[in-house]
């Protein structure tokens, strides 16, 4: 897919996911990238990091429609990172992070939709799969709305699709940094559950998934990437073995609203999802609301298909967790 000359539109771009998207479109040579985001310090931040005429910068929120509709206009591509994505402060404030990932959600729909952008891809999260806590119920209910609204729409619109990731190594707020941390102030590594399991993915993967979706995806698409993963305890230890160092760890237990393992394709979706290299893309269930279609007509039997875990996907010891690790360049001095 060819981006250059194009303009995209990074909501919430300050983030990592923003910052690693950037970093491969400048290299393309795009023609503008617009960040728009409520954080006016990190903007100023990333103005001067990059120190690029071709970022312009938008202060809205996607809570207020009308703070955001003027970044929209004349852009080619939209990609949706805005949210609330911290478990436990969702658990603590579940309405203020409905209103950034759902309400929010859907308000990028509308102005993607009065601007005539040509795709739009949205992110989510392994927690919207069986979801336990408020983060992962309000992703799971901005992804049905992506779907939803994607149904409604007719052929020259907007096409709505979205990626669906694990844990992103090394992101804002990951346990990677907090280790790190840890390290340097001399305290051992925090441990909730060293049998829980997390997908292992970089922000390039974050980058690729999305970079495909913009390529592949038709309306309603889910996209997955397929990634290996590890416990908790082996991450603690092949960061430990990175860096030299003797803090050692400590268990601290399971945290308010944490599962054992991350899900990112359900039984349910397995049963339809495409199997591609690399990637699994879930298509929408694209029946109307006719109930007998769903009440009258069932089925006599279930279908069932394994779920895609991070227990059950490829397992990396403490040298493949090594090996992953010393793809981020926060342990490139390691090498």
């Amino acid at each position: 897919m060819d981006l250059r000359e194009k303009i995209l539109l990074i909501t919430g771009g300050t983030g990592s996911f923003g910052h690693a998207v950037t970093d491969y479109l400048l290299r393309i040579n795009v023609k503008e990238i617009r960040i728009l985001s409520r954080d006016e310090k990190k903007q100023d931040d990333m103005r001067k990091f990059y120190n690029n005429d071709k970022l312009k910068f938008y202060i809205g929120d996607v809570r207020d429609y009308d703070s955001i509709k003027g970044a929209f206009k004349g852009v080619d591509y939209v990609f949706n990172a805005a949210a609330l994505k911290q478990v436990p402060s969702c658990e603590f404030y579940p309405m203020e992070a409905l209103k950034t990932n759902v309400i929010g959600g859907d308000n990028v729909i509308t102005a993607c939709l009065e601007n005539k952008v040509k795709k739009a891809v949205f992110l989510s999260t392994d927690k919207a799969a069986y979801p336990i806590n408020a983060m992962g119920m309000t992703k799971a209910l901005m992804e049905k709305n992506v779907i939803a609204r994607s149904r409604q729409l007719m052929e020259g619109d907007t096409i709505l699709c979205l990626t669906r990731y694990g844990n992103v190594m090394a992101s804002r707020g990951s346990v990677i940094p907090l280790f790190l941390e840890q390290i340097q102030n001399n305290k051992p590594l925090t441990i909730t559950n060293p049998d829980m399991t997390r997908f292992m993915m970089t922000l390039e993967d974050a980058v690729d998934l999305v970079l495909y979706a913009f390529e592949h995806g038709e309306q309603g698409d889910l996209f997955v990437q397929k990634a290996p993963a590890a416990t908790v305890e082996t991450l603690a230890d092949a960061i430990l073995d990175l860096t030299k160092s003797s803090v050692g760890k400590t268990h601290i237990g399971t945290r308010h609203g944490e599962k054992l393992y991350e899900v990112l394709v359900t039984s349910e979706e397995m049963i339809r999802a495409e199997d591609l290299p690399g990637f699994y893309c879930i298509k929408a269930d694209n029946r109307d609301l006719n109930y007998n279609k769903y009440i009258s007509n069932g089925k006599k039997t279930l279908d069932f298909a394994e779920q895609y875990t991070s227990h059950n996907t490829k397992r990396l010891d403490i040298n493949g967790m090594k090996k992953e690790l010393l793809r981020l360049n926060l342990f490139k001095d390691c090498k």
